[in-house]
This record gives C-alpha cells, sequence and structure tokens, in this order.
C-alpha cells in the first residue's frame, strides 16, 4: 500500500498534489467530498490524521475536504458541494461558496444565491464573488441586495463589474 509523506506545513495545494499523484486525482477528489459530506473514508484513502492533528472539531474536517476540492475536482462530486452550502457551520459554507467560484460550478448558482444573505459576513461575501462567476440574470436580485449590506466587505463584493458578469 503507497503511504503519503509525513505531515507537514506545506499549502494545501500541494499536499493535493501529494496525494493525487500517489492515489490518483479522482480517489482523491472523492475522498475530499467524503470528508465534506461526512462519510466514512473510502478504503486506501490517505488516513485523516494526515491532514490534521486528530483533535480538530469534527466539521473542521468538513472544511478541509471542501478546501481539497479548490485544488482536485471531479464532476460526480458537485452534490456534496452545493448541499454543504447549507452546512450548520459557517466556515464550511464559506469553503463550499469558494469551491462554486474556483470549480465555475454554474449547476450550484441558485444554492450559492440563497447564501448570499448568509448571517455570517464571511460566507455571504464567498457567496457574491461566487456569483460574479457562475450567476445569471436571475441571481442579479442578490448582488443588488449587497449594496445595502451592513459590512463593507460584503459590499465591495457586489460591484459594478461583477454585476454586468451576470447580467450580460
Amino acid at each position: 500500500m503507497q503511504t503519503l509523506p509525513p505531515k507537514d506545513h506545506a499549502h494545501p495545494k500541494v499536499r493535493i498534489e501529494r496525494a493525487c499523484a500517489v492515489f490518483g486525482h479522482r480517489a482523491v477528489a472523492l475522498w475530499c467530498a467524503d470528508l465534506l459530506a461526512e462519510r466514512p473514508v473510502g478504503a486506501g484513502s490517505p488516513s485523516i490524521e494526515w491532514l490534521g492533528d486528530g483533535d480538530w472539531p469534527t466539521y473542521w474536517y468538513r472544511v478541509w475536504g471542501a478546501r481539497g476540492l479548490l485544488y482536485v475536482w471531479d464532476g460526480e462530486v458537485q452534490p456534496d458541494v452545493v448541499a454543504a452550502l447549507r452546512d450548520p457551520q459557517w466556515r464550511v459554507r464559506e469553503m463550499a461558496a469558494k469551491v462554486v467560484r474556483a470549480q465555475r460550478l454554474t449547476e450550484a448558482a441558485d444554492a450559492v444565491s440563497a447564501v448570499a444573505d448568509d448571517r455570517v459576513e464571511r460566507v455571504r461575501s464567498a457567496a457574491l464573488r461566487a456569483l460574479a462567476v457562475v450567476g445569471e440574470p436571475a441571481h442579479l436580485a442578490a448582488m443588488t441586495r449587497a449594496k445595502r449590506d451592513d459590512a463593507v466587505e460584503v459590499r465591495r463584493q457586489q460591484s459594478v463589474r461583477s454585476i454586468a458578469s451576470i447580467s450580460a
């Protein structure tokens, strides 16, 4: 059985690339999705201990599963990303919105539009950045509402350029 190098402080992209070199892109993408959806990790996958120090809150593994999907992708995992946009933990929702943007998941536009009204500023900001990439004219209302958001960072995410990108 192949194993990964010991944990280190390399950037997550580097760690994902290393895992892909050992296990293959599809296997790593499915493993990340398993972490994100809290499914048992498949046989032959890197051990969960390789990812973290073992004493993380359980939601943190979901965050890291989503973060891995920024760097490795398989279309089969899209439903897990969409479901993660409704996760009870805000960090998971934020990272899922980032994945929608990075992987250009146009099919997730409605789900990420709903997160544009999230109670957490960072989630709203990530959702608006995603909408600037995957949004359609039907999502303009979410971008327009952001103009009146209490948080400066959220207002900054809705720009004329962002609105123009989804109204074209």
